[in-house]
């Protein structure tokens, strides 16, 4: 597999003068990350970075329609493995919520009581079945899979060539691959049994990293737009200078500006987590992904034609807007989500008080 690794020494290179027909002109070239995340050096945090310093890391990646799995790799699967106890490998890492995965002891243990293969000599498990759609699979060192063992919960980790890769993307052309297992022997050394609270917060992980992204995509919209609207003139003057055009600006920018505030504002709830971390990321992904909607609607119209050609940056936003609404699930999953805990007894405080 051709792999192209992102060096921290390189020149910063701004959104728009960074070419992706590099990495998107073969199937196989995929960006891997070292100690940095982007040709314009968007660096990957620190493990020991604050959720709100992830986050932001996170929108800058969206902004910059960074190449690499920086969102994934920081916001999801290193904190999970250090909830889970197990070692975090370096390089850019995948992860899957997995409940349909056929696990079974590798060294069944012999018991007078209990089905066949309900206790092994240790947790080394034999893992058969399909990860739908892994983001950034080939690029990985590791995937993060969190799946269900004969003993419950489990958070597991492998290596993408012990599987059978089915290449697959999102409409941005980001890797999304099909990982196939025929009964891969997991170490017990990579296997930890968790709480299947951790499995939520799992999942709120994925849905406010690409909250994030979706954030910071959005951004790059109101840049590229208003830049736009400002350039082009029409009857001898800037589009920005009609009524209409300043109109469907303005509501660019709000919408974008309640993105960004709603996802900002997950950081100290996941940190907290239990409701407070649910109610916040399922109201951060549910206004992310209906903003994303409006957003690339609103850019796409004041660009016109010239916004849907290869050679106009804004696809490379707009795209991924429209990948990663519905990743991770949509407004549709979130909002009952987000309403169903609500009474009217606790509607008010949930919106008003700060944790």
């Amino acid at each position: 597999m051709n792999t192209h690794t992102i060096d921290t020494s390189t020149p910063v290179i701004s959104a728009d003068a960074y070419d992706t027909t590099a990495f998107y002109a073969d199937a196989d070239a995929v960006p891997t990350v070292t100690n940095t995340t982007a040709p314009d050096a968007v660096a990957l945090p620190s493990p020991d970075a604050s959720t709100a310093q992830l986050i932001a890391a996170a929108q800058e990646a969206g902004r910059r329609a960074v190449p690499a799995p920086l969102a994934e790799t920081a916001l999801v699967a290193r904190p999970l493995l250090r909830r889970a106890g197990l070692p975090v490998p370096d390089g850019p890492l995948g992860y899957a919520i997995a409940p349909e995965l056929t696990i079974r002891y590798a060294r069944p243990a012999a018991s007078p009581v209990g089905s066949a293969g309900c206790l092994g000599d240790d947790d080394t498990l034999l893992v058969t079945g399909t990860l739908r759609r892994v983001p950034w699979a080939r690029a990985a060192t590791a995937v993060v899979v969190l799946a269900t063992a004969p003993f419950g919960p489990v958070l597991f980790t492998f290596t993408p060539d012990q599987a059978v890769l089915t290449p697959g993307a999102n409409l941005a052309e980001e890797p999304r691959d099909d990982l196939h297992l025929a009964a891969v022997e997991i170490p017990a050394s990579h296997v930890r049994r968790i709480d299947p609270k951790l499995l939520d917060e799992a999942r709120l992980r994925a849905a406010l990293a690409r909250s994030a992204l979706i954030a910071g995509a959005a951004g790059r919209c109101v840049d590229l737009t208003v830049a736009h609207t400002s350039a082009r003139t029409q009857f001898g003057r800037p589009l920005s200078r009609f009524q209409a055009v300043k109109q469907e600006e303005a509501l660019l920018i709000e919408e974008a500006a309640l993105v960004r505030a709603v996802v900002q504002a997950a950081a100290v709830p996941l940190d907290i987590g239990g409701p407070a971390a649910h109610f916040a990321v399922a109201a951060a992904k549910t206004q992310a992904s209906a903003s994303a909607a409006e957003i690339t609607r609103i850019a796409h119209q004041l660009h016109g034609a010239v916004g849907i050609t290869r050679l106009n940056p804004l696809h490379l936003a707009t795209a991924r807007l429209w990948s990663w609404r519905d990743e991770d699930g949509d407004e549709a999953y979130w909002a009952p989500r987000l309403a169903r805990p609500l009474t009217a007894a606790t509607l008010w405080p949930a919106l008003t008080t700060t944790p």
